[in-house]
Order: structure tokens, then C-alpha cells, then sequence
């Protein structure tokens, strides 16, 4: 039955990752999940907790964090986003939010995620306004060889070679079942990675960003790809792509926990 003094709300918010030592609550850094925590409870004059779709690392964006909240019945969920954006630091902004049925949990309820990574491969890359949110990739690299790595990775495999050690359980089997991998070109010397799964293991986008663009630069072998995808650790593993550029693009739920869309 639902608590009639309480409303479930999904936030989906965005954020700048430059200015917070990641998502999750730290006593003394500035983080993403205590600035919104802040806020939330300086609005509702009591303590409420933001439980986030996922853990970003220190220096990762967002464009589509996922957050669970409760809050007293009298906040409808446009005038809570309202209210959070007069009251959020510059770097954290609410996009939107959603009515939720009481069951929605920001983690487990989720089906998908989808990240993306941005890398620059002309010299315009080093320019203060591009390398904030891009990997300036300084060798040569040939596209296609990206394409063939990327296209190496849908379906379900093991990403023990691509994901730090004792980022899950041992009696988990880190297997990740991946709908969608593939690189664009965004404009004239700049590419993204856009991959989908129903879950991520710690670093592993970074992990494979790193290891395609060995691949396309020719410092590892096309098969080295799927011999990581049936490693039983990470020994092989390319060093992983720096943080900066990674985005958390959205997270996807199933329609019937939405009881009310802005």
C-alpha cells in the first residue's frame, strides 16, 4: 500500500564531474550525491536520502543520472525540479522528474544504461574548450579497426578482462549483456564510443575505450578483443581512458513503474 505522506520521484539530473570527487557521499569531499542530499534536505527541512541508478567516478559527467527520492507528499515532482535548480550549485542541474510507483529503486529497477565517451584526434583537441570533455588521443588511429573492435562486443560475455579486480562478488560472474557498441564520428577530427548494457562493471567503458584505440593505433592485435572477453582477469588489459571524458548518457526503466511523467 502506498504511504500517502511520502511521494517516490525519479530525478534524472546532469552534471559537470570536474568540480566532484565522484557520485557517492564522503564526510569531507565534495560529491555529487551530497550536494543533491544538501539540497534536498535543506527544501524538505528533514534528512532525505538520493539513491543514485549508478556510481560515476571522480572527474565523470552525466547527462542522464538516474536518483530516487522520497519526499513529503506536497512536493509534486516539477515543483521539487524547480525548486532544486534555484537551490543546486551551477554544476548540478535537474532535468527533469517523474512520479514513480513505490517500488522504483534507482539501482535494481533499472534494465539499461548507456555511456558514452568523446575522443579528439586533431591537434584542436588540446584547445581549452574541447579538452575539458574529450581524450585528446595523440597517435594516428584508423577508423576502421574501431569499428571492428566495437562490433566485437555485442551480446552477452564475461568482462573480468575489462573491469577492475574485485569490482563485484566473487560468486558474481560478471557477465553483462551489451545491446549496442559502436563509434560515430561527431565532427572532423572527433569520435564517440555509445555503448548500452543492463549493467557496467567499475571502469569497464574505460577499460574498453582504451583497448579499442590500442587496437586502431596498432599497438595490440583485432583479437586481442575477444581474447579479453573470455579472460579470466585483467592482466592483458589496455591501460583504461581517462575519466574526463566519459558520460553517463541514460538510464532506462520499465514503463509500468512511471506513474506520472512531467
Amino acid at each position: 500500500m502506498r504511504d500517502m505522506s511520502v511521494r517516490t520521484v525519479k530525478l534524472v539530473i546532469q552534471y559537470d564531474g570536474a568540480g566532484f570527487a565522484g557520485w557517492q557521499r564522503q564526510p569531507a569531499t565534495r560529491t555529487v550525491q551530497g550536494a543533491l542530499e544538501e539540497a534536498l534536505s535543506r527544501l524538505c527541512a528533514t534528512p532525505i536520502a538520493a539513491l543514485g541508478a549508478g556510481r560515476t567516478d571522480a572527474g565523470v559527467h552525466a547527462r542522464g543520472q538516474a536518483v530516487g527520492v522520497r519526499v513529503p507528499e506536497r512536493w509534486t515532482p516539477r515543483e521539487l525540479a524547480r525548486a532544486l535548480n534555484a537551490v543546486l550549485p551551477p554544476d548540478l542541474w535537474v532535468k527533469r522528474a517523474d512520479e514513480m510507483d513505490a517500488s522504483f529503486h534507482a539501482r535494481f529497477s533499472a534494465v539499461a544504461r548507456r555511456y558514452s565517451y568523446r575522443v579528439g584526434l586533431d591537434d584542436e583537441a588540446a584547445s581549452p574548450f574541447r579538452r575539458r570533455y574529450e581524450w585528446h588521443y595523440r597517435r594516428p588511429v584508423e577508423l576502421s579497426l574501431l569499428h571492428e573492435a566495437a562490433a566485437c562486443l555485442p551480446g552477452e560475455h564475461c568482462f573480468k578482462g575489462f573491469a577492475v579486480k574485485g569490482t563485484a562478488p566473487p560468486t558474481d560472474d560478471h557477465r553483462c549483456i551489451i545491446t549496442d557498441a559502436r563509434w560515430v564520428t561527431d565532427s572532423e577530427g572527433v569520435v564517440s564510443f555509445h555503448v548500452e548494457a543492463n549493467r557496467f562493471l567499475h571502469h569497464m567503458v574505460r577499460f574498453l575505450v582504451g583497448t579499442m584505440l590500442d587496437v586502431a593505433s596498432r599497438r595490440r592485435s583485432l583479437e586481442s578483443m575477444t581474447e579479453l572477453l573470455v579472460a579470466e582477469d585483467n592482466s592483458n588489459v589496455s591501460p583504461p581512458a581517462p575519466p574526463h571524458a566519459l558520460f553517463l548518457e541514460l538510464v532506462r526503466y520499465p514503463e509500468h513503474l512511471f506513474l506520472q511523467q512531467t
